[in-house]
C-alpha cells in the first residue's frame, strides 16, 4: 500500500492535445479521496520531467506520470535500476503503456491502482543507449511518427490513422539488414522494423501481439515489400494483432538486434525520436518497478 507515502505527480500540460489540463483537477480530487499524498509539477519538456523524477526518487517519493507514452517512457528509463516505483495516470493520445499493463483509462480507477500500490518488475529497452519502455521502430514508422507528432491539432487515435495515410502516400521501399544476438542476419526490402518490449503502439496497434514486458526478450517484427493497397488493407489487422500471420510479415525473438538500412531513418520509441540508424536495441532485464493492477495479465488485443 502506498497512500501514506508522498507522491510526485508529473504532468505534461500539452499531453492529449492539451486535454490533460482538463483532467488534472479530476485526478487531484481522486488522489485526495484515496488519501494519496501528492504534489504536482507541470513539466516544460522531457528532460525537465526526468530531472524532477530523479530528485523525487532520491527523496523517497513515488513518481507518477500523467501524460502520454513519451514522458512515461523517458521517466521510466530514468528510474530504471534505481529501485524507485513508477505510477501512471493515462493522459495522452495513445496511452499504449497503460493499455498493455491494464491500467484503467478512467481517472478514478487509475488512482485506485496507485492507492493499492501493487508493484511488478518489467524490462526496459535501450536503443543506442537511449532508454524506452514500449517499442522502437523505424522505416515507414519513422515517417508516420514524425507526421503524428507534427499534427498537434488532431486529438485521440485519429492522429495515427492520419499519419499512416500521409506516410503511405509518400513511401518508397527501403533495404534493411537485421543482425540478431546469435549473429544471424536477415536482409529484406520493405516497409519497417519494430523491436518490441511491449505489445502495442500507435494508440492500440498490436504490432507485436506476443511481446511480454518481463520476459527479457525483444519481439522483432518487420514488414516486407508489398503494394500500397495490400499494406493499407493490413492496417486494420494490426489492431487485432492478426497481421503477423501474413507471409510479408517476419517475426523473431531475440535479446538484441542491430538494425541498418540503405538510407537514413530516425528510430522512434514511445512516440519520440530517440536515435538514428544504424541502431542496436537491447533490454535491461526487470529494471523498472511499475505500479499496476494486482493479478492482472498483460493486456493483448481485444
Amino acid at each position: 500500500m502506498t497512500p501514506g507515502k508522498p507522491h510526485l505527480l508529473l504532468v505534461n500540460p500539452s499531453a492529449g492535445g492539451g486535454r490533460v489540463q482538463e483532467l488534472l483537477p479530476v485526478a487531484r480530487a481522486a488522489l485526495d479521496r484515496s488519501g494519496v499524498q501528492h504534489r504536482v509539477v507541470e513539466t516544460t519538456g522531457l528532460e525537465h520531467g526526468c530531472v524532477e523524477a530523479r530528485m523525487a526518487a532520491a527523496a523517497g517519493e513515488v513518481v507518477v506520470v500523467m501524460s502520454g507514452d513519451g514522458l512515461v517512457g523517458q521517466v521510466g528509463g530514468t528510474l530504471a535500476n534505481t529501485g524507485a516505483s513508477l505510477g501512471v495516470i493515462p493522459g495522452g493520445r495513445g496511452n499504449d503503456f497503460a493499455r498493455v499493463l491494464a491500467i484503467p483509462s478512467e481517472i478514478d480507477e487509475a488512482v485506485a491502482v496507485l492507492a493499492a500500490g501493487h508493484v511488478r518488475e518489467i524490462d526496459v529497452g535501450e536503443v543506442n543507449g537511449k532508454r524506452f519502455l514500449c517499442i522502437a521502430s523505424c522505416g515507414f514508422d519513422s515517417d508516420a511518427n514524425r507526421i503524428a507528432n507534427e499534427a498537434k491539432r488532431i486529438r485521440g487515435q485519429a492522429v495515427y490513422l492520419y499519419a499512416a495515410l500521409r506516410a503511405l502516400w509518400e513511401w518508397r521501399p527501403a533495404r534493411f539488414t537485421l543482425t540478431f544476438d546469435d549473429g544471424d542476419t536477415d536482409a529484406f526490402t520493405g516497409y519497417s522494423v519494430a523491436a518490441a518490449n511491449s505489445r502495442a503502439y500507435g494508440g492500440g496497434m498490436f504490432i507485436a501481439p506476443d511481446a511480454i514486458l518481463d520476459d527479457g526478450l525483444l519481439d522483432v517484427v518487420w514488414t516486407g515489400d508489398i503494394g500500397r493497397l495490400r499494406f493499407l488493407s493490413n492496417l486494420p489487422k494490426v489492431f487485432k494483432g492478426t497481421h503477423v500471420s501474413k507471409p510479408e510479415v517476419g517475426t523473431r525473438r531475440t535479446a538484441s538486434v542491430r538494425i541498418e538500412a540503405d538510407r537514413p531513418f530516425a528510430v522512434y520509441a514511445d512516440g519520440d525520436h530517440l536515435a538514428d540508424l544504424p541502431a542496436t536495441v537491447r533490454l535491461l532485464r526487470k529494471a523498472l518497478r511499475v505500479i499496476a493492477p494486482e493479478g492482472q495479465a498483460l493486456a493483448g488485443p481485444q
